[in-house]
């Protein structure tokens, strides 16, 4: 199982350069084709009371992204192409970048970080996640590898985003060196059952995968899952992003948001 194409976000941000470069890497591994959109938050360009876009300021920085994104790729990838999203306000870049990820397998975003709030629109990862359909690769903004994979981490609960999570990261685990099932949950024979039905399904897939159970309440789930994927040298964390996580004590949204905002290493996420 391989990605056949990616889309990554691009912008004039600090975080792009550390992000792009995992794309390529990523794209490289799976022969995949690479798609990078510049999108932005920038302002009209005033001419007395008349606006005019894009400003020549926006122009600038969107062919700053080309020239950067297509160096990048020459030399690694056979397939790549560079799109602007030619939109200024932060409805309008979400909207493009959601309507861009229904069309490839996976879309490279990443954290929250105030260093990028100038150009980058708040919540982008989560919006994106929440409304394109489709798996998002959130990547740290501490981060500086161009791998991960080898020793994924699992959030399973049995739900819907769960289940789509744990697939749509399986061409990411592939010849992974160890991956653990965390369940916040006292065991039972239902839920061992479904964890049981989970490793045997990775195995089919060549991911090999050991369950841990572990007791929590409300928000202190998620504190506990970072936690473990400190512990574990976790790469990648898997998990569903969802309205109703199935945890107790949980608001709509809280667990995807805390964890976006509190994350040290990249999460795949799926709604």
């Amino acid at each position: 199982m391989s990605l056949k194409n990616i889309l990554v976000h691009l912008d004039s941000g600090p975080l792009c350069t550390d992000r792009l470069s995992l794309a390529i890497a990523l794209a490289e591994q799976h022969g995949a084709r690479l798609i990078g959109l510049f999108g932005q938050l920038a302002q009209a360009q005033m001419i007395g009371m008349v606006a005019s876009w894009p400003s020549p300021a926006y122009v600038e920085a969107a062919e700053q992204s080309r020239q950067k994104f297509e160096a990048a790729c020459s030399g690694h990838l056979r397939s790549y192409s560079w799109r602007d999203a030619n939109r200024g306000s932060a409805l309008e870049v979400s909207r493009a970048l959601i309507e861009a990820a229904h069309h490839v397998d996976l879309v490279l975003l990443s954290q929250d970080d105030e260093a990028a709030a100038q150009v980058v629109p708040r919540d982008l990862p989560e919006q994106v996640v929440l409304n394109a359909g489709r798996p998002g690769l959130i990547i740290p903004y501490a981060y500086r590898n161009t791998s991960l994979g080898q020793r994924p981490l699992i959030a399973w609960n049995g739900s819907r985003e769960s289940v789509r999570a744990v697939n749509d990261a399986l061409p990411l685990m592939q010849g992974c060196s160890s991956a653990r099932i965390l369940c916040f949950a006292k065991p039972s024979p239902e839920l061992e059952q479904s964890v049981g039905d989970l490793c045997a399904h990775l195995a089919d897939h060549g991911v090999a995968a050991e369950p841990d159970y572990i007791q929590a309440e409300g928000i202190g789930i998620m504190d506990m899952l970072l936690n473990q994927a400190a512990d574990l040298s976790a790469d990648l964390l898997v998990m569903g992003a969802s309205g109703n996580t199935g945890f107790a004590n949980f608001k709509r949204h809280g667990g995807t948001r805390h964890i976006l905002r509190h994350m040290t290493v990249p999460v795949l996420m799926s709604h």
